[in-house]
This record gives C-alpha cells, structure tokens and sequence, in this order.
C-alpha cells in the first residue's frame, strides 16, 4: 500500500483491529444477558424525536462498543461533512455537485447558497408554483377535455417513482384528491392495465424527468400520447405537465412552461421527492400535508444537525450498519414495516441505500479495502413471518433488521393488538431465541438468538412521520458513504447496460446483419427470433 492510499484511506481502516478485538470481547455474550444484567438498557440505548421512538437496544454493542464506534465518526470528520452538507458545499465530488436535498425542506429561514447565490427564493419560488397547480387540479378549478380531474398517471422511473409510488401509498389514509396511479416499467403491459382503469378525458399524466430523455420515462409518455390522441382527437397537450429542467424538449411534447415544474443539479434522483418530483403526492394529499411532509422531514434534519452524536438517530444507526457490515461481515439488512400501508418503503430503501452505497472506489480514486453497502430487503409484517423470517430465525446468515410499528394505527383494536404483538414478539424472538432445554431437546426448534434489531416506533404514519422516517434514512447513508470514504451521491453502475442497449436493440430486427459480440447474448439473440416467428 502506497504512502497516498495510507493518508486517504477512510479512519474506519485503522479502527478495524480494535473493532475486531471489541467484537471477540463480546462473543460469548448474548444480547439477553446483556439486558439480564442491565435492567435500565432500554432507557440507555433508545432515542425518542418528534413523536418518533428509536429503539436500539436490542444490537450486539455495549457502553465500550459504542464509545469506540462514536470515535470513528468523529475521526472521520463527520460533524463537518455533516456541515458541509447543509451548507451546499460540493460533497458530490465525481458530479462537482453540492448536495442539498435538505435545502428542498428548509424552514430556518436562513440562506442556503451555492456557489456564492441563495437558493431559497428559487425552491420557495417552485413551491408556490406547485402548490397554486395542485390546488387547482384538486379543486376541479384546472379543467380537462371531460371536465374535472378524476386520475393522475405519474410516468416516471427510479427516484421519480419510488419516492412518489411509496409515500403515496404509504399516505393513502390522507389521500383525498385524483386517484393516483404509477407507470414506470417499459413492459407495455404496465400501460395496459393502468389505462383500462381511465377515462381519457379526465385524466392527466405528468411525466417526471429532468432531463425528459430517459428513455423509459419517454416510451411511456409517447404511449401515453398516443393513446390520449386515439380517443380524444390531437388537441391533448392539457392532459401533460412536466416534471423537468428541459424546458425545450418539454415544448417540443406540448407542455407548456406553465405546466412544467423544474428543480436543480443539486437534487439527486433518490432524494428527489421532496422537489417538484413530489407533485404527484402534493396533488393527492394536499399542499399543506405535503408541507406537513417536508416539516417531518425537517425534523429529522435539526435532530441531525443538533443532537450529540451519542444521542444522534441517524449516527446510531449508521454505525450499528457498519458495525455489522465491516466487523461481522453481514451482508444484508431485512426492513419490516408492519403496516400495510409502508408495503413499498423495502422498495424505495432499496434504491436509496444500494444506488448510494453500493461502490467499490473511494473519493480518493483508490479502491476500497472494505464492504459497502449491505443488500437490502424486505417486506410487510406479517406477510414476511410466513415467508422469509425462517431463515432469519434458524438460517446460517445472520440478517440484522429494522422494525417500523404503529402504536394506533388504522382499523380495529383486534387487528392493531395482532399487528403489534406479532412485531413485538418477532424482535423478542430474534434477540432470547430458545435453548436446546427449552426445546425438549429437539435441535429442529432451537433458536440461536442474539440476532439485532432495531424498532421504530411512532404513533401512526402521518405526512409528518413519514417525511421524518425518510429523513433518518438518508441521512444515516450519507453518514455510512463518509465512513466508508466513498460517494454517496453519483450512481455511474446505472449507466453501462444504459450505454449498450442502442447496440443491442437494432439486433432484433431481422433485416439488418448485425452480430453481438458474445456467444450468450447472440445466442439468446436468435432464441427470441425463432420465438417471434
């Protein structure tokens, strides 16, 4: 390892012996020993903001282990990318990009400058525009060919449509506008089964890309065109709006500028909901619960900002991950929402985790010698309990997870007490497990236990929590992209399969001698002409 490598390898590096040896110190001791000997270790290792109750005491870690782990946040400046973050300084070095999703839910009332100019008039500015057009599609004040506004079809892909796709459903309870549906697949049948649900002449599309030439965003919206122009006539372009900083590609569709809503370089695609790319969430819940959401997001951006790092959410959780990750070597992170309504926040986290963490080669240029981020997965409780938790529970993988609870929630009292005690009793489960005694000797029902969970739980899901949730998410990848020494904020691996397909897709015509430049693609090649005959 050369002299460069050793001054720009992340402090995580040279914390991995002591982490190790923090790691043997524990390895005889299971987390229900660790309670059995501190009965005050909920108190300690939970944090409450906002309505909002993080719940870590169930994790592999001790008073020592922690302490250790806060050192390598603090060795690793965190405080100060922390603060350079929010005050739009370049962090999204590849790009030469600031990185100010959270200027987009700023309510201080301080500037926040890049490059020397404010941006708050300009976010405030696009704000004002999208709420003026959400109230008056809401209102039926913003007429269609048949009148009123009825469905909203949002066709977009990646962050403009998992953000929007899951906190739409996530919100359905407080969903009193259009009926909203998601189009982001090029699968034609998506269109299909969407359109069969919609009037023509009362619905509108918006179609999310900044630069509205993604190449699935535009297939759909074409489509979309078409099929509004068979039923209607030529004269739709009111049936459009735009989610885009194009503003001459959005002409060329129709779309007026009026109609088309913009945000800026500084806004990455998974952290994007809270820009224009939230119209369609804004159209469903309203423009004030949609403020509700960008407060709940605040929220979560002051905790960040002012709590101590050893009473800090996101910090928390952060190191807890890489603690896993570097230390044990867990490739993967379970996520749980048991609430039907989060069905979609495994999805979403997907992205937002994997796109961000998922790299190889640090800002330095040189590749790392840690894992990064973990694989995500998930689903809703208690459908996940008769499918995947088995190996959870007895699988030779340990599989750290994160809970979501509602204490109130929605419906009757038999189904929440069910919903609760199922959640209550799983994170109980994984951290006692049952001994080969307390199994009757049968080694087939012996759980191991001392698998980590965390547990948020809140109230219920409302815009505000929701934004917060969201919030603590982000800002615990950001943390882990610094320790890791990496970019949280480019995603270049989208980009090469991106890059082949205009090879690629001349060969399904049959009139033109083209040949793939390997045995596999062109053997599948003449597989699919054989089938399309």
């Amino acid at each position: 390892m050369n002299d460069k490598t050793l001054i720009n390898r992340p402090a995580l590096v040279n914390y991995m012996e002591k982490l190790n040896a923090e790691k043997q110190r524990l390895s005889h001791q299971h987390i229900r020993e660790m309670f059995a000997d501190d009965p005050s270790r909920f108190d300690k290792m939970s944090i409450t903001n906002d309505g909002v109750l993080f719940d870590y005491s169930k994790n592999r870690v001790d008073a020592k282990t922690l302490s250790i782990l806060l050192e390598v946040a603090r060795d690793s400046d965190l405080e100060q990318m922390r603060d350079t973050m929010f005050s739009g300084g370049k962090l999204n070095t590849t790009e030469n990009r600031a990185v100010l999703h959270t200027a987009l839910r700023n309510f201080s009332g301080e500037p926040v400058t890049v490059d020397g100019k404010d941006v708050m008039p300009d976010i405030k500015a696009e704000l004002a525009k999208m709420e003026g057009f959400a109230n008056s599609v809401r209102s039926g004040q913003y007429h269609l060919t048949g009148g009123k506004i009825t469905d909203v079809v949002n066709i977009g892909i990646g962050g403009s449509d998992l953000g929007p796709r899951m906190a739409t459903q996530s919100l359905r309870e407080f969903n009193d506008g259009p009926k909203l549906h998601f189009l982001a697949n090029s699968d034609a049948t998506d269109l299909d089964d969407i359109i069969k649900l919609l009037d023509p002449a009362t619905t509108l599309f918006i179609v999310a890309s900044k630069s509205f030439t993604t190449a699935e965003t535009m297939l759909n919206a074409r489509n979309a065109k078409l099929w509004l122009e068979s039923a209607l006539g030529q004269d739709i372009g009111n049936h459009f709006c735009a989610l885009s900083t194009n503003l001459e590609a959005t002409q060329a569709f129709e779309i007026s500028n009026e109609r088309t809503f913009g945000f800026w370089d500084w806004v990455g695609g998974r952290f994007s909901i809270w820009s224009a790319i939230g119209l369609s969430l804004m159209i469903a819940i309203g423009p004030k619960r949609f403020e509700e959401f960008l407060k709940g997001a605040s929220s979560a951006d002051q905790h960040f900002l002012k709590a101590p790092l050893e009473e800090n959410i996101p910090v928390i959780m952060a190191l807890l991950g890489v603690w896993y990750r570097n230390v044990f070597n867990f490739p993967v992170q379970a996520v749980m929402p048991y609430d039907s309504r989060m069905a979609r926040f495994p999805a979403w986290l997907q992205q937002l985790d994997m796109e961000s963490n998922g790299k190889s080669v640090l800002k330095s240029n040189e590749q790392t010698t840690l894992d990064t981020g973990p694989i995500i997965f998930g689903e809703v409780g208690t459908n996940g309990q008769h499918a995947f938790y088995q190996l959870i529970h007895q699988g030779t993988t340990i599989i750290p997870c994160d809970f979501f609870l509602s204490a109130t929630g929605y419906g009757g009292k038999e189904n929440r007490n069910m919903l609760i005690s199922n959640c209550l009793a799983q994170t109980e489960a994984l951290m006692n497990g049952r001994t080969l005694e307390e199994a009757d000797n049968n080694p087939h029902r012996v759980f191991e236990g001392n698998r980590p969970s965390n547990t948020f739980l809140y109230q219920k899901v409302t815009p505000h929590v929701l934004g917060m949730l969201m919030a603590f998410y982000e800002h615990k990848i950001f943390i882990q992209g610094v320790l890791w020494g990496i970019n949280s904020f480019d995603q270049w691996g989208v980009e090469l399969g991106k890059e082949l397909v205009p090879a690629i897709e001349p060969m399904l015509e049959t009139n033109k001698d083209l040949k793939a430049e390997n045995s596999s693609t062109q053997g599948l090649l003449d597989a699919i002409h054989a089938m399309q005959k």
